[in-house]
């Protein structure tokens, strides 16, 4: 999550707040394989975006297993996209109390995880999201506006898609990965 222009909880108190101000979300879509992004969508959190990004996937030429957090505006997106052509399932995780004495931004610890098959018959031992969860704190640690508890944000939700699109193009052509050895679309030389 990133924002725009002011935190959403701010919103209503900024001065000359454009109509996007708020929390602004980037989607990511890895291929667990290559490293490869697909696809990306700066949007907000609703079934609309969703649809619109899991929408631009389903232009993949093979059958793919897709595995995505416990959010729900997943469910109805990748049936949309690609109805029973899509092995998908959901990994979701299971949050305790906070321990104590907490600071005021400690997490929540993750007590364990449950997956939901949904369509298609994925494969248990690639049902994860460790690596958008990686992806999403590279990007974090990349570009400035995506650091959490900062004053980097974007005033505009078209700058922060911009600055996405750049960071998207050099991840996945320039950048050298360290476990690859080479820049994810390696299989076009």
């Amino acid at each position: 999550m990133g924002v725009c222009y002011a935190k959403q909880r701010s919103v209503l108190f900024a001065k000359k707040a454009p109509e996007e101000a708020g929390d602004i979300w980037t989607w990511v879509a890895i291929d667990a394989e290559t490293k490869l992004i697909p696809s990306w969508r700066v949007g907000d959190r609703s079934g609309a975006t969703a649809i619109e990004f899991v929408c631009d996937l389903s232009r993949l030429a093979n059958r793919v297993q897709i595995t995505s957090n416990g959010h729900r505006a997943y469910l109805e997106a990748v049936e949309a996209s690609f109805g029973a052509d899509v092995d998908y399932a959901q990994l979701v995780k299971l949050y305790g109390e906070v321990p104590h004495p907490a600071g005021r931004y400690s997490p929540a610890q993750i007590q364990g995880t449950k997956t939901f098959c949904y369509t298609g018959d994925p494969d248990p031992k690639h049902i994860s999201t460790s690596y958008v969860e990686r992806r999403n704190l590279t990007m974090r640690m990349s570009m400035r506006r995506f650091t959490r508890l900062s004053n980097g944000f974007s005033k505009k939700a078209e700058n922060h898609a911009h600055s996405a699109a750049i960071h998207f193009m050099h991840y996945n052509f320039v950048r050298i990965h360290q476990s690859l050895r080479v820049s994810p679309p390696w299989w076009l030389a």
